[in-house]
């Protein structure tokens, strides 16, 4: 196992930028709020969002071994845009 290191920050950053301002950190901010242990609701986020990211590469990982990589890019570009139209018509 090797650590590429520019995939590592283009991750980082993506990803970050990415959650910044969404659902799910409004929900930290919300339980944070009505809570005095902010230690609980970091660790429960963080381990959260380990856990989905870790589901997500183990799974990216198997679909790339049945989709060419091009094609996986273009079905989830399609399934952005489709999440995004049902969200605009409150669909979603």
């Amino acid at each position: 196992m090797v650590m590429d290191w520019k995939i590592f920050g283009t991750a980082f950053v993506t990803l970050f930028l990415a959650e910044l301002g969404d659902k799910t950190q409004l929900a930290v901010i919300t339980m944070t709020a009505s809570t005095e242990s902010k230690i609980s609701v970091f660790l429960g986020a963080a381990l959260a969002l380990v856990a989905v990211t870790l589901l997500g590469v183990l799974f990216g990982g198997v679909l790339t071994q049945f989709i060419p990589t091009e094609w996986l890019q273009r079905i989830v570009a399609v399934a952005f845009i489709v999440i995004g139209v049902l969200m605009l018509f409150k669909v979603l």
